[in-house]
């Protein structure tokens, strides 16, 4: 019963075993063009799951976050260009150390915008600048439209991949970025039905990834990529990504308390600025590289990462959370005796 509670309460982490685990015997089934056309089945539904987060954004709680320019700068920095930083700086060891597919996998996840909905609920657990973080999380979303595609081709340029950019960028606007605005234009009339509907609602997004990552790795069983992975070569991939996670985490906090920034700001610049989607980056990943048949084990480093991003900013948010009551008390304390 243990077990079972569980696996329901995680129910989406172990979806994504199981969409990896029925792809290694259906593969003919989920695959692009197969029985049942999944990979334009999960196009309808990407569109609406960033239809449903324009109807998510609250104008006010974006409006509220404008001002404050220098979290804005520090966070997208972070995500776009000290993370990128890292390809730049051990991209050939990441060549020369795995097959090209699953390199060009960490390069795609160091790339990725953040986060919407996990980066700012971890910021509110951990008592931070929660309009703030929503400003960054949509904007970073925004950027990431234009900036991902863009930074993948300057990338993987360089080892002779060549990618169509402008097509590229043009096709996410129409597959994310679209649907969010008109998400964004419909909330006035929408946004109490899915209020009501919130349980729903939230689930949407992560049957859809699981559509996707199944579609994918069905493509990938197809082909016969994985005859060159091994045990080793996925431990050494949860290594990249855990020392990555560490490092960006406490890179960013040393920056935050240096600037210095308050602790609702530091906790907020730490969960967008760490945090890479997979809502996103999965749908955005299959515009960019097609229908090319590398496209699970590009798909592996983000799906690596996403558990792991979760658990530990959990753990980080519970840690902010007892430290802003602790602040809370003793500034309490200091009025009372003033």
């Amino acid at each position: 019963m243990n077990i079972l509670a569980k696996i329901k309460k995680e129910w989406f982490l172990a979806g994504m075993v199981a969409a990896i685990l029925l792809a290694t015997v259906t593969s003919d089934i989920g695959r692009t063009g197969g029985v049942i056309y999944l990979d334009k089945l999960t196009g309808i539904g990407v569109a609406i799951v960033f239809f449903l987060h324009g109807l998510g954004l609250s104008p006010k709680a974006i409006k509220a976050g404008v001002t404050n320019w220098r979290l804005h700068i520090y966070i997208q920095m972070a995500t776009f260009v000290v993370y990128p930083l890292i390809w730049v700086i051990f991209g050939k060891a990441f060549l020369s150390a795995m097959p090209s597919a699953l390199a060009f996998g960490f390069c795609y996840l160091l790339v990725l915008p953040s986060t919407i909905s996990s980066s700012v609920a971890m910021t509110s657990v951990g008592k931070g600048n929660v309009p703030g973080a929503i400003f960054n999380a949509s904007l970073s979303s925004i950027l990431g439209v234009f900036i991902t595609p863009f930074l993948i081709q300057f990338f993987m340029g360089f080892a002779g991949v060549h990618l169509d950019l402008l097509a590229s960028v043009i096709s996410i606007s129409k597959l994310l970025l679209l649907p969010m605005i008109a998400g964004q234009l419909l909330r006035p009339y929408l946004v109490k039905f899915t209020e009501r509907h919130k349980k729903v609602v939230n689930k949407v997004d992560k049957i859809v990834i699981l559509l996707i990552v199944y579609n994918a790795f069905c493509d990938s069983v197809e082909k016969g990529i994985w005859h060159e992975f091994s045990v080793s070569l996925l431990a050494l991939s949860v290594g990249v990504c855990i020392v990555t996670l560490l490092l960006m985490v406490h890179l960013i906090q040393w920056g935050a308390r240096r600037l210095p920034f308050d602790l609702p700001d530091e906790v907020a610049a730490v969960f967008c600025g760490t945090k890479k989607t997979l809502a996103a980056g999965i749908p955005m990943a299959k515009v960019i590289f097609g229908a090319d048949p590398s496209l699970g084990m590009i798909l592996l480093p983000i799906m690596l990462y996403h558990p792991l991003q979760i658990f530990y900013c959990a753990i980080l948010a519970n840690r902010y959370a007892r430290q802003s009551e602790i602040s809370e008390g003793a500034s309490a304390d200091t009025s009372v005796r003033g």
